[in-house]
C-alpha cells in the first residue's frame, strides 16, 4: 500500500487545505508561492502517479478528500495540506487498469473527510457507482473475502468508508474494518517497537488491519529541515532503519 497515496498530484497553485492550522495559513498568507514549494516539499510523500503506484505492485490506497473553498464546480479533490488531483479523474484511472487487469483487486480507503456535507457525501458515492459499478464487493465478513471469491464474483475493488455514511451503503466498508494505528513518531526503533506490539491486534478476526511504516514528522523536524524536504529528512533514515532491521 502506499501512504498519502494521491500526493504526487499536490499543486502548488491550490489553496491550502481546510484541515491546516492558523498558523500555517499565516505562513502562505506571507510566503505566497515560496511558502508552498516548500509544503510540497514535506507533503507529496509519493512520487508515482496512480497508473506508476499500480504498476509496481500498489493494491491499497490512502485517500483523504476535500472540498475546495470558493470553487465554482463544486468539485472533490485529493488533499493533503495543499488540494491534489480531482477524485473522479483519480478514480477513473484506477479504474482504467482494472479494466485492463481484470483479475486484480485494490483496497480503497476513504479515511479523511475535509468540508463534506451529506450532499458531498451522496456526490462521491455517486461517483464510486458511475466509476465502478459491480465492480465493487458489498460488505461481508472480511475472513469471506478470499480471492477466488471475488474473482468468481467478478468483484475488484473494496472500499472502506470512516463516515457513518457507509452503514447506508451495500458496497461500502465501514472504517472500523480497516483499521490503522499510527505510531506517530520520528524515532524508528519506536516505530519498530509500536509494529511489532501491534501484531496481536493484526490477528483479530473479523477485520482487515495496516501496519504503518511510516515516521511523522514533527513541527520542529520541518523546521529544522524545510528545504531538504520529506524524502531527505526522514525517508531514507527510515529505509535505513528498515534494513538494520
Amino acid at each position: 500500500g502506499s501512504h498519502d497515496s494521491f500526493s504526487f498530484y499536490i499543486d502548488e497553485a491550490s489553496p491550502v487545505g481546510p484541515e491546516q492550522p492558523e498558523t500555517v495559513q499565516n505562513f502562505v498568507s506571507v510566503f505566497g508561492t515560496v511558502a508552498k514549494k516548500l509544503m510540497r516539499k514535506w507533503l507529496a510523500t509519493q512520487t508515482m502517479n496512480f497508473t506508476s503506484q499500480l504498476g509496481a505492485g500498489i493494491r491499497y490506497f490512502d485517500l483523504r478528500i476535500s472540498t475546495k473553498p470558493r470553487d465554482p464546480d463544486n468539485e472533490l479533490y485529493f488533499a493533503h495540506g495543499l488540494f491534489s488531483a480531482k477524485v473522479k479523474e483519480g478514480l477513473e484511472e484506477i479504474n482504467a487498469f482494472l479494466s485492463e487487469h481484470p483479475k486484480e483487486v485494490v483496497f480503497l480507503d476513504f479515511n479523511h473527510f475535509y468540508g463534506m456535507q451529506k450532499c458531498h457525501h451522496e456526490k462521491l458515492v455517486q461517483m464510486l457507482k458511475d466509476t465502478y459499478g459491480n465492480k465493487m464487493c458489498p460488505a461481508i465478513f472480511a475472513h469471506e473475502v478470499t480471492l477466488q471469491y471475488l474473482w468468481e464474483k467478478e468483484h475488484q475493488v473494496l472500499v472502506f468508508y470512516h463516515s457513518p455514511v457507509a452503514v447506508e451503503v451495500a458496497f461500502l466498508w465501514p472504517g472500523q474494518m480497516m483499521p490503522a494505528p499510527w505510531a506517530n513518531t520520528t524515532d524508528p526503533e519506536k516505530l519498530i517497537q509500536f509494529l511489532q506490539a501491534s501484531i496481536t491486534e493484526r490477528r483479530k478476526k473479523g477485520s482487515f488491519f495496516i501496519s504503518q511504516v511510516v515516521l511523522t514528522p514533527k513541527a520542529s523536524t520541518v523546521v529544522k529541515g524545510v528545504a531538504s524536504g520529506l524524502r531527505e529528512t526522514i525517508t531514507e533514515r527510515c529505509i535505513s532503519s528498515m534494513l538494520q532491521w
